[in-house]
């Protein structure tokens, strides 16, 4: 069963989300109020996710999943917030969150979101999604080909757009007639090459290295 900490400072918002995520079958095993609460759950309980607030009093929520992150814990971050602020969403990136939904999420999203980070995916709201296309947009033009992609095969470069995209496994093994098993070996491949920890850091550097923008088809 799928072990998820919840971090948010408003009772309520908790008890909510956990009611969502028990009747669905997951198993919320602590609650924090705040981000050093968080951590501290996050070193004992060591949960499959943990489903954070960006705000949060003490030490906020972007702050204790950089600090999960760099302790090597089992757990990863699904960042959950009531806002999608450019600065919260590339801060959540470099912290090393594995995705970021807003709290105006369905119950059920919610549940996959939950399922599809403890999984080892990355997911993004759609929103967040556009914010970061919209980032690299206005950024100037770099090299279609860069040095650093050069070790990927081509079937690995398809897939990495297709990341880039917010395309899950499901998705990318039903548009390229593939097996779901082969997907997940081409994605692990080209993390090794890129030295890439998750596919939060695939999307970004799809968009920096100009393989991807929003007109490639």
């Amino acid at each position: 069963m799928t072990t998820v900490l919840l971090a948010d400072d408003q009772d309520l918002v908790r008890s909510g989300i956990r009611l969502i995520l028990e009747v669905a079958g997951l198993d919320v095993v602590g609650e924090a109020a705040d981000g050093a609460e968080a951590l501290e759950l996050a070193e004992r309980l060591r949960p499959d996710v943990a489903l954070m607030d960006v705000r949060m009093p003490e030490m906020d929520g972007i702050a204790a999943t950089s600090r999960i992150v760099a302790a090597s814990l089992p757990t990863r971050v699904l960042m959950l917030t009531t806002f999608d602020l450019d600065e919260h969403v590339f801060a959540a990136l470099k912290a090393g969150a594995s995705g970021f939904l807003l709290k105006d999420v369905g119950r059920q999203q919610l549940v996959e979101a939950v399922h599809t980070v403890a999984a080892g995916e990355s997911l993004f709201a759609p929103s967040v999604l556009r914010r970061l296309v919209a980032h690299y947009v206005s950024r100037p033009a770099l090299v279609a080909t860069p040095p650093t992609l050069s070790d990927l095969t081509a079937r690995e470069r398809e897939i990495l757009r297709l990341i880039a995209r917010g395309r899950s496994n499901t998705d990318i093994a039903a548009d390229l007639v593939i097996s779901m098993a082969t997907v997940k070996t081409h994605v692990r491949h080209l993390l090794q090459k890129l030295n890439l920890r998750d596919r939060a850091q695939a999307v970004v550097v799809a968009y920096e290295s100009g393989l991807i923008t929003p007109n490639t088809p």
